[in-house]
């Protein structure tokens, strides 16, 4: 399981919602939800912060030096 997946699951659980509420809430898909949490390596960035924004947080580009 990747990181991001590990984070979308565990702060999905703090804020109490099923996978089809986030999907709700997020306004993606029920299997998006599923295959993002499962740790699939190719998914939509756009979708992903669709998903992240419900938690005040967001994909970036860092660079490499900074998370070593």
């Amino acid at each position: 399981m990747t990181g991001l997946a590990k984070y979308i699951k565990a702060k999905r659980k703090e804020f109490g919602l099923t996978q089809v509420d986030l999907s709700q809430k997020s306004g993606v898909g029920l299997r998006f939800v599923r295959e993002m949490e499962q740790g699939k390596e190719t998914l939509r960035l756009d979708k992903v912060n669709q998903v992240l924004a419900l938690f005040g947080a967001e994909i970036a580009p860092m660079k490499l030096s900074e998370i070593q």
